[in-house]
């Protein structure tokens, strides 16, 4: 990991955090630090600094923190997303996270399996598992807000609107003639279908509340190649 993110409840004083498990471990293993070595820190959804061991044991490690700049800037984009297959939906939230997402839409969709909604991986507690990992990357500390929509026309026509007000509509749809713009300068809703894309009647939907259906290019994709390539088109550098 490139940031040991804290949280309120690693703090046992002012500016003074203790730290066990899976972050204890990765510190011993694989940073080697010891008392008197600087790491790198941050508090989730807080500040970025420094955390300097001062106690190493065989159960905890303890860290003087030094807080002292924001985390990068949030991606301007909200991100509806056809839910994945579980193996492809971990990768996705980690990529996402990474990549500054701070609003996510899972959502059903006519090609996403029932099945899938079943899937463990969509508890709280292990989507929060990924977006750490993607914050630990990025070295950011910004948690993403993500949220469930198990039927589509419902959200696409009550909800998706007031979300999407206000900012640049766009539906990755590879049957279009409109490539997906390059380094906007506004804020955008980026509606991306599951494996095999959304059905015409999906992108009709959307079209009918301002979305344009925008494409990557001749080849097909997977979602989770499509992501990163998306958001890297229309926020360059961010």
């Amino acid at each position: 990991m490139n940031l040991i993110i804290l949280e309120p409840s690693d703090f046992i004083g002012p500016g003074h955090a203790r730290l066990s498990g899976r972050r204890q471990k990765h510190i011993l293993e694989v940073h080697k630090a010891n008392p008197g070595d600087t790491l790198r820190v941050g508090l989730l959804d807080g500040d970025i600094g420094s955390g300097l061991v001062t106690v190493r044991e065989s159960g905890f490690i303890e860290l003087q923190v030094e807080l002292q700049r924001p985390p990068p800037p949030a991606l301007p984009l909200t991100l509806v997303l056809a839910l994945p297959r579980p193996k492809m939906l971990k990768r996705t939230i980690e990529h996402a996270t990474a990549l500054g997402v701070k609003k996510l839409y899972l959502i059903n969709a006519y090609r996403v399996e029932k099945s899938y909604w079943q899937s463990p991986w969509l508890t709280d507690g292990k989507l929060r598992e990924q977006c750490l990992l993607g914050l630990e990357q990025s070295v950011d500390t910004g948690l993403p807000q993500i949220e469930l929509r198990k039927r589509f026309k419902p959200f696409v026509e009550d909800e998706l609107p007031e979300i999407a007000a206000y900012s640049l509509k766009l539906v990755a749809h590879p049957v279009t003639d409109n490539p997906c713009p390059v380094d906007i300068r506004q804020n955008a809703t980026l509606a991306v279908g599951p494996e095999g894309g959304f059905i015409p009647y999906e992108v009709d939907k959307l079209q009918e509340i301002g979305f344009a259906a925008v494409h990557l290019g001749p080849r097909i994709l997977r979602v989770e190649t499509a992501l990163p390539v998306l958001l890297s088109r229309l926020y360059p550098g961010r």
